[in-house]
């Protein structure tokens, strides 16, 4: 997909490297992650990390790394699946993100409410996603790969709209 820039906010494709879902063994220390990725297990609708190498929270006991390979000394603490080919994400990028999201998402995404680093698994008009805040105006959205057309077809709908009352 090529990005696209309707108004004030672009739609893109991220290209975030490997997924691997992460589900803590039944007593094992965490600090495995922080050790081998240099960041802690998230906590309920948190992400943790940087751009490069993040850990999302994807529901209870579970999250996402995303970005690098997952070190083998995670499966001392960690059941790993790899997600890679499972999951798309998309960044929208620009003042109005909020506006475009709330015709989609039921979500209170208000700034005092929904800030840099949190992440909500919720639906995107009719699908599933995580979406996820990484910059001041800046939101990456997963989305099932099986779904990655509608959801950029729906979000491309959103932008024109929002972008037509400015």
């Amino acid at each position: 997909m090529a990005p696209k820039t309707i108004g004030a906010v672009t739609l893109s494709e991220v290209l975030p490297g490997a997924i691997t879902s992460l589900s803590p063994l039944k007593g094992a220390s965490l600090e495995v992650l922080k050790q081998t990725h240099g960041m802690a297990f998230p906590a309920p609708n948190r992400a943790t990390g940087k751009a490069t190498a993040r850990a999302v929270w994807t529901g209870r006991g579970q999250a996402m790394l995303i970005g690098p390979d997952p070190d083998a000394k995670l499966a001392q603490a960690f059941a790993m699946t790899d997600q890679s080919d499972a999951w798309a994400v998309l960044r929208l990028d620009g003042a109005g993100w909020r506006e475009i999201l709330a015709r989609l998402t039921p979500l209170d995404l208000r700034e005092g409410v929904f800030k840099r680093g949190h992440t909500a698994r919720s639906q995107l008009g009719h699908m599933n996603m995580s979406l996820t805040r990484t910059g001041a105006e800046v939101v990456e959205i997963m989305v099932f790969r099986s779904m990655a057309e509608t959801a950029v077809h729906e979000l491309t709908q959103a932008m024109t709209g929002v972008a037509a009352r400015g």
